[in-house]
């Protein structure tokens, strides 16, 4: 119930920024940008993971293709009590994944080259059950909104710069229409970011514990947080920043103190730690070696 208002809400934002940015532009023709936020919103919620995974050049997986990786899923998935999610390659040196869809029904995983060949079975396996947890936890349509409305505010933020560029305020009134495209432009980038941390970070904690509980195996994605944040650091990512928040570990890792302080994912310690704690009992090792 929590992620349906979440999501309402988001699409309400959406249809509120293009027609706001719209009527800006040209008040003439309000009409139409509220006719072009309607269609926006039922692009949002139907094929919102599509943009995403566009914007990702991620393709689908052949039913041969990989067939450890598509056994693994479909186990996982079974433990989730969900239909097999339909599986995806990045075509990312970068280790990392995210999942995406609307709904369990048209869940989607995708896996970067790089994760496949950095991680042990054991610990991709952790990856994937974490993945396999935002489908059962249905925050997978929420997340590719968000990425979207992310991807519009920085698209008419590009917009406005541009027009700026070439079309100069000749009096008052223009030169105050200036002055707030200007604000806008300055301050989408930063509204894309807090939408995005706003909800990612809590969904995080969450998938960790319920991929945790599909797989049966807490350390072992202990073991592949701890692998993948350190090779994102060293890796640059080519992904674009609006998906950011969909993948399991931040893919600009590597960023300064402000980056940290605006990531979209919480602190890797603590995702580990909380990991670790469920390990306990299960004669865990790695608890000496991530500290």
């Amino acid at each position: 119930m929590w992620n349906q208002f979440k999501t309402i809400a988001l699409l309400g934002a959406l249809s509120a920024l293009v027609v706001g940015v719209g009527g800006a532009l040209a008040p003439n023709s309000l009409g139409l940008f509220v006719v072009l936020a309607a269609f926006l919103n039922l692009g949002a919620y139907f094929f919102s993971h599509k943009l995403v995974l566009a914007m990702s050049r991620a393709r689908p997986l052949g039913a041969g293709e990989l067939p450890w990786l598509q056994q693994t899923v479909a186990e996982l998935a079974r433990n989730a009590g969900i239909p097999t999610p339909r599986l995806y390659l990045v075509p990312e040196a970068q280790p990392n994944a995210f999942a995406t869809g609307r709904n369990p029904k048209h869940g989607v995983v995708a896996v970067t080259a790089g994760i496949l060949e950095l991680l042990s079975e054991r610990e991709l396996r952790g990856v994937l059950a974490h993945e396999i947890a935002h489908i059962k936890n249905r925050d997978i349509l929420i997340s590719s909104v968000a990425a979207m409305l992310a991807s519009v505010l920085t698209y008419l933020a590009n917009i406005l710069s541009f027009t700026g560029l070439f079309g100069g305020s000749r009096d008052t009134e223009e030169g105050s229409s200036g002055t707030s495209n200007l604000l806008f432009i300055l301050a989408a980038p930063l509204a894309a970011t807090l939408i995005q941390l706003g909800i990612s970070r809590s969904r995080e904690y969450l998938a960790d514990d319920t991929g945790a509980q599909i797989s049966g195996d807490p350390e072992g994605l202990a073991r592949a947080l701890a692998k993948l944040q350190r090779t994102a650091q060293v890796i640059p990512a080519d992904v674009q920043p609006a998906t950011a928040s969909l993948y399991i570990v931040n893919p600009f890792a590597g960023g300064g103190a402000l980056l940290h302080l605006l990531s979209t994912h919480p602190p890797m310690e603590k995702r580990i730690a909380r990991l670790l704690e469920q390990a306990q009992g299960r004669g865990a090792t790695f608890g000496r070696q991530a500290a």
